[in-house]
């Protein structure tokens, strides 16, 4: 083109791809390795830092790493561009996890961004924040979080519900109720937006706490139709599964007809309504089992439901009568009514989803209205036509009569893909009726000469399923298959010709399984059939005409006289046969030989000997073994037949019943075809229906009624009441939830109940020695303990600068003078006590580090030792036990940080590999060398002290094992309870220290305490043991067992109730290892003796974070159940 001007195809197309790249970012692209980055990030105009921030995210994109421009982007956070803010909180999201310490520097601005007057950056701040997973800042995230759903801005609040779902991914057990408040406070607004991520977070985080949907049930279906398209499709789910556990399954409706099926527990006239509209496609046995299988897959899942149906014991959930409801039902009514308009939506899979809603719950004469719908929907994209075929399937399987007028819908076009026109295939052999199956075998006719020739044989089989749903059919589709075989294409050489084989296999099939129904009545066919096989060359199609004529070898009078010649020939062609046929061949023989008696018998034995030898030098060895096992097995029957001897009677019978057991039965005669036992049903809609398997995240519906009454369900209670405070006035209610706010997962402890192979061993309180008590003075010592306290409700809140949330956060900050009040007036007088010889009962846990079966016998535990390093302030000391448990011995034992690792060759390399790495990494987790063990026997035992510089890092540590030159990586999980030493101080010193860090450096938490309630029961026989003293000692020796501590005074109430406890005060101290800044924690106990006791912790630190993560790890641990030894 243009060839006169130099111009090509090519050229030109080019000069159009630069034409259409001006005025947009493409051409970030083209320069990856540009190095005038770093001076652009540090410009002090905006618009060169946009640039800069762009080739950055450009380069991600195409999977370059630039971590390395981290801390240039960090300081760019504070920019008053709003532009380069969305930037760089898109890195700092993506290099967040890689570089925790820088982005935590990032924390300060995100906070002080979440006070901006602008919602889109108050919006990003909190989404920026939520999307960085870091443990040690997700309790000021749920802060944030819990603000942020209060904030006038919708797309606040909707930012807000998003970010609930990456809180929970954390594993915040401990939290999961103030998260699930937020769901509620959230399901609650008035905004359609929010509701709809509100839905979403409903299904992540509390997908069965049904009262939040009860309280706003009525507000949900009203503002239902408004909620964006992926929204509804969680909140039609979630009011589904609300209504049936709340009040049950509709009477009127299919799915509680077939729900009680088996416990007559409606009319029989009701329930059969729909079997008998469904009459003419199968039996009503037939419909009715099938239904009812579908809707308890619905309620129990299918393979609870499969596994119940296969046990011997089949008795099926019964559901009360009394708990039913009807489609009168408010509840019902509304939820249907609100749905409806749904059905027209323009988002196939909002129809799916209230047509789902519709076919469980609506009346069995409404649920046509689901028909049309979904019908309109097949003129979408191929892939929504796709997943509404397959639940048109399921419904028409259920109920035929509901789609078997739109048949003329459901028929195929030439563009439809293979997978569509084969479920459109099945879906009208199904709805075929007596008034439409001559239309749809004309349909038929055509679709059997499609160039596809799969598609083809699978008319055919479409075919086949018509004649046995439609019995009065089955003649006319009889006749139409056999002109099929008849046809010449068909009986000549057709292995030339790609796919005609399985459209003569089909055919084949689908007229035996028509005989089957009726096999007297078709006697000409089989014989039709058997003289076809001269022509007919396809060795399966001539296998399963064999097996026809041994199946009904003694069926009318014609057949019987046919067989001598038939095997005859059969004999005579047996060498030239497919291996199918053969096998076929020899059964055919044998059933014959068993079944005719008389005067062929003697015939129809020699030419049985005679295919046995051919069989027995085949060159296939399953022709040689099905030879020597029939010779085996018939051998004396047939000599019984011409030989009469007393002596040979015994082996003639057990040979002659074995023979029948395997060969002498018959198919039986089959009206309607069964449904396979192990179909699988799931929800419509759902993505498991798709697949045939439970998707993850899958859930069957709810037990019917299993919800128990409350008043406030069904927005009985005006929800006008429960609507959303003002932000200026939800302070207070936040300072309540911010003190249980913390990270579960930010403490390496929380990872002993989340099934990895951590073993604890060890049992705090093994020894039963009495403790030293010494009462030292009686005094009021809550006094300044209890001065302290005011502040946990808003410790979290603290943590943010006030500077930066003043004009966001609305709330008091003279709560304090109250609550000092309200606990001077309940301050208790208390005895001062000290508890002799506990440090020898402690007994820290042990965690196994790689168990024998991964480690070829090496067995490696560890524990967290007391003792301080003498190296170095900063390091841990960890004692490693390594026992050989094999047969073996063991050589060159090492423990190595997995980077040095990696430097290392050989064993020689190791330990300078190990040297190195404390020293090159000066803000990372670091393993300082250990002591090599040269060899190990088996059953012997080594110990080894580890030095391990954790630097308040709390995600494992990955090590790498040698052992006999085998390398096996393994996990240290770090405990945040041992990176403190013990501070020896005594009660005037800890007072002191602790008035210097009130406010902000004070955190409250509380647990429930159930240690002592074993050691009691054991000992309520004594009289001499004390009930304070045995709470105190299990209560210092799980601190002590868990924390590397230093206990500086129990407090004893002096009250004249001896069985509370309240007022119980047992004080700790320690030192950070990094930095030796004091943390101390003091226990306060309430309730009764004899009850789990309510312990509330609180941590005075200077190290924020840390004590935050320290708090967490002391209620978790506090809160396990004790360890018992059988």
């Amino acid at each position: 083109m243009f060839h006169q001007f130099g111009a090509t195809a090519e050229s030109l197309s080019k000069a159009s791809t630069a034409v259409f790249r001006i005025g947009t970012d493409a051409a970030l692209y083209d320069d990856p390795e540009d190095v005038n980055i770093a001076p652009l990030l540090d410009s002090r105009f905006d618009s060169e830092k946009c640039e800069a921030l762009k080739r950055l995210l450009a380069l991600i994109a195409q999977g370059f790493d630039v971590s390395n421009f981290f801390p240039q982007v960090v300081k760019n956070v504070a920019s008053q561009s709003l532009e380069v803010k969305k930037l760089v909180y898109l890195y700092l999201l993506h290099y967040a996890e890689k570089r925790p310490n820088e982005a935590l520097l990032s924390i300060n601005c995100f906070q002080k961004d979440l006070g901006d007057t602008n919602p889109l950056v108050r919006a990003w701040a909190l989404r920026a924040m939520a999307g960085i997973r870091l443990h040690a800042i997700a309790p000021l995230v749920l802060v944030a979080v819990g603000k942020c759903a209060r904030d006038p801005s919708v797309y606040v609040r909707k930012c807000a519900a998003n970010a609930l779902p990456k809180l929970h991914d954390l594993r915040m057990d401990e939290h999961a109720t103030a998260i699930e408040e937020m769901v509620g406070l959230l399901l609650n607004d008035h905004s359609p937006g929010v509701v709809g991520a509100a839905a979403s977070a409903f299904t992540s985080v509390c997908p069965n706490n049904f009262s939040l949907i009860g309280r706003n049930y009525r507000k949900l279906c009203e503002i239902l139709p408004d909620v964006e398209e992926w929204g509804q499709i969680m909140l039609i789910g979630i009011l589904l599964r609300y209504v049936i556990a709340r009040h049950g399954l509709v009477k009127e409706s299919i799915m509680f007809s077939s729900y009680n099926k088996d416990h007559g527990n409606l009319d029989e006239d009701e329930h059969d309504v729909t079997l008998k509209k469904d009459a003419g496609y199968a039996t009503e046995k037939t419909v009715s089992e099938l239904t009812h299988m579908i809707f308890q897959c619905y309620i129990e899942g299918p393979d609870e439901y499969l596994s119940r149906s296969s046990s011997t014991i089949k008795i099926a959930p019964k559901l009360d009568e009394s708990l039913y409801t009807s489609c009168s039902n408010e509840v019902v009514r509304i939820l249907l009514q609100c749905t409806s308009p749904l059905l027209w939506s323009h988002n196939s899979a909002v129809v799916l989803a209230a047509a789902g809603v519709h076919w469980i719950m609506a009346p069995k004469e409404d649920v046509k209205r689901i028909v049309k719908p979904l019908l309109f929907v097949l003129r979408s994209s191929p892939a929504s036509r796709y997943v509404v075929l397959c639940n048109i399937q399921v419904f028409a399987k259920a109920m035929p009569s509901l789609f078997a007028p739109h048949y003329e819908d459901l028929f195929i076009y030439s563009v439809d893909s293979y997978q569509i026109k084969a479920l459109k295939l099945d879906i009208l052999s199904i709805i075929a009726s007596d008034s439409s199956i001559s239309f749809i075998l004309k349909e038929f006719q055509d679709y059997i000469r499609d160039p596809d020739r799969r598609f083809a044989a699978d008319t055919v089989a479409a075919i086949g399923l018509c004649a046995q749903r439609l019995p009065k059919m089955a003649t006319a589709c009889l006749e139409g298959l056999l002109a099929l075989i008849r046809q010449e294409f068909l009986c000549g050489e057709i292995r030339s010709l790609d796919g005609e084989e399985g459209v003569l296999i089909q055919a084949i099939m689908s007229i035996i399984s028509i005989i089957k129904l009726e096999p007297p009545s078709y006697e000409k066919v089989i014989i039709q059939l058997v003289r076809s096989l001269d022509t007919i060359k396809v060795p399966a199609a001539r296998a399963m005409i064999v097996w026809l004529l041994g199946e009904y070898c003694s069926l009318g009078e014609m057949i019987p006289r046919m067989l001598s010649t038939v095997l005859k020939y059969l004999a005579w062609c047996f060498t030239s046969e497919g291996l199918e046929t053969k096998l076929q061949i020899l059964n055919t023989i044998t059933k014959v030989s068993l079944c005719i008696k008389g005067e062929d018998s003697w015939t129809l034995r020699k030419i049985w000997t005679y295919v046995i030898e051919l069989a027995e030098r085949d060159l296939n060895y399953d022709i040689r073994d099905r030879s020597r096992f029939l010779k085996k097995l018939l051998s004396s029957n047939l000599e019984s037949q011409n030989v009469e001897e007393e002596n040979s009677e015994s082996r003639k019978d057990q040979s002659s019943v074995l023979a029948e057991c395997i060969f002498g039965g018959q198919t039986k005669t089959v009206t309607v075809p069964s449904e396979p036992i192990n179909d699988r049903f799931y929800l419509p809609g759902s993505l498991s229906q798709l697949v045939f398997h439970a998707a993850p995240g899958y859930e069957p519906l709810p037990k019917p009624c299993s919800l128990p009454y409350i008043d406030q369900y069904d927005g009985a209670v005006n929800s006008d009441s429960e609507e959303v405070d003002d932000p200026g006035s939800s302070g207070s209610s936040d300072d309540e939830n911010a003190s249980d706010y913390s990270s579960e997962q930010s403490i390496s402890g929380s990872s002993e109940g989340s099934g990895s192979n951590e073993t604890v061993s060890g049992d705090e309180g093994d020894n039963n020695d009495d403790p030293l008590i010494q009462i030292s003075e009686t005094s009021n010592v809550n006094e300044n303990q209890n001065g302290g306290d005011h502040s946990g409700s808003s410790g979290f809140n603290d943590l943010m600068s006030t500077k930066s949330l003043e004009s966001w956060l609305d709330e008091p900050s003279k709560s304090s003078k109250g609550s000092e009040t309200e606990q001077s007036q309940v301050r208790k007088s208390s005895a001062r006590i000290t508890i002799g010889d506990i440090g020898s009962r402690v007994k820290p846990k042990c965690y196994t580090l790689l168990d024998p079966a991964n480690g070829k016998g090496l067995m490696v535990n560890y524990s967290f030792s007391s003792e301080t390093s003498s190296i170095s302030s900063h390091l841990v000391c960890l004692e490693v036990l390594f026992e050989n448990c094999s047969l073996e011995p063991m050589f060159d034992i090492v423990l190595l940080d997995e980077d040095s690792s990696k430097s290392a060759d050989s064993t020689d390399q190791i330990s300078q590999a190990a040297e190195n790495t404390l020293k090159s990494h000066v803000d990372k987790p670091a393993l300082v060398s250990m002591e090599a063990i040269s060899s190990l026997e088996p059953s012997q035992k080594a110990k080894r002290t580890l030095l391990v510089r954790f630097h308040h890092h709390l995600l494992p540590l990955k090590l790498a094992l040698f052992c006999n030159d085998n390398k096996f990586p393994v996990k240290l999980r770090p405990d945040i309870g041992y990176f403190v030493k013990p501070l020896p101080i005594n009660i005037e010193a800890f007072i002191e220290k602790e008035s210097h860090l009130p406010g902000m450096f004070e955190y409250v938490r509380s647990c429930t305490f159930n240690d002592h309630i074993l050691k009691l029961n054991k000992e309520s026989n004594s009289l001499t043991e004390d009930t304070f003293l045995v709470i105190c000692e299990s209560l210092a020796l799980k601190m002590l067992s868990n924390a590397n501590l230093s206990l500086v005074s129990v407090d004893l109430p002096v009250a004249s109730n001896l069985d509370d406890a309240s007022g119980l005060c047992l004080r700790f101290s320690s030192e950070i290892l990094s930095n030796s800044m004091p943390c101390l924690i003091t226990v306060t106990i309430e309730g009764k003796c004899s009850d789990p006791l309510i312990t509330s912790v609180k941590v005075n630190c200077e190290e924020t974070v840390f004590g935050l993560n320290f708090l967490n790890r002391i209620v978790n641990f506090l809160a396990e159940p004790p360890v018992t030894h059988s």
